[in-house]
């Protein structure tokens, strides 16, 4: 059985197990999830270490692979397990436009987004730098303005059809609301963006989002 290591609560992780329900695969039916990470504790193990020398989750074996990085997991799944594009768009325009936003939520938007996150969510409140905090919630608000432009053309980040690609973004826009909403006097105000505003009541209702949803963000007690 395909084996799954990571907390639940962990964006990376999200995103495969979205993938998974994407492609109809059900938690201990179709693949094991085990806890790993923060408080749960494994991925510092050596046997751990051994699978994934990062430390880091998620980690994915299935068969004969060990596999780690979110977004190469999920190319993997929509490779081996959607071969015919029944849920995922397969053409090479489509798979490329994907790839693009991919690579840009990993390299571009996360790590604006991912200061604010851990910065409000990991660190007390004696110890956060509310400058770099707010600056990364600021270019969090310009990054998103870009995918909103993008989708004043197309319903999805890839065009017409849901996309490997839309998984990382929603995930991030999630926690970006949510972010605002939790913490308003700290940060500020998120614009509202028609265009993506409407592209995530899509992903909310079109799709499997619900099965990973968070709609609260897990703080850190001090």
């Amino acid at each position: 059985m395909m084996r799954l290591w990571g907390r639940k609560s962990s964006i990376n992780v999200q995103k495969v197990l979205w993938c998974l329900a994407e492609l109809q695969r059900q938690e201990q039916r179709d693949y094991e999830r085990i806890d790993a990470g923060l408080h749960f504790g494994i991925n510092t193990t050596p046997d751990y270490l051994k699978m994934n020398p990062n430390g880091l989750v998620p980690t994915l074996q299935d068969g004969q692979l060990t596999l780690w990085e979110s977004n190469s997991i999920l190319r993997y799944l929509a490779r081996t397990y959607d071969a015919a594009g029944t849920y995922f768009p397969k053409d090479n325009f489509s798979q490329a436009s994907s790839d693009k936003w991919l690579d840009w939520q990993i390299s571009t938007l996360w790590p604006a987004l991912r200061l604010p996150f851990l910065g409000l969510t990991r660190v007390p409140e004696a110890e956060r730098n509310y400058a770099a905090i707010s600056k990364g919630f600021a270019d969090t608000h310009q990054y998103l303005g870009i995918l909103n432009a993008c989708l004043q053309e197309h319903a999805f980040c890839a065009g017409e059809r849901f996309n490997l690609g839309d998984i990382p973004l929603a995930i991030c826009v999630n926690r970006w609301i949510l972010l605002a909403e939790t913490f308003p006097e700290q940060l500020p105000a998120r614009p509202q963006y028609e265009h993506l505003e409407k592209w995530f009541k899509r992903i909310q209702t079109e799709t499997q989002f619900a099965t990973i949803a968070e709609t609260e963000l897990m703080v850190s007690k001090p």
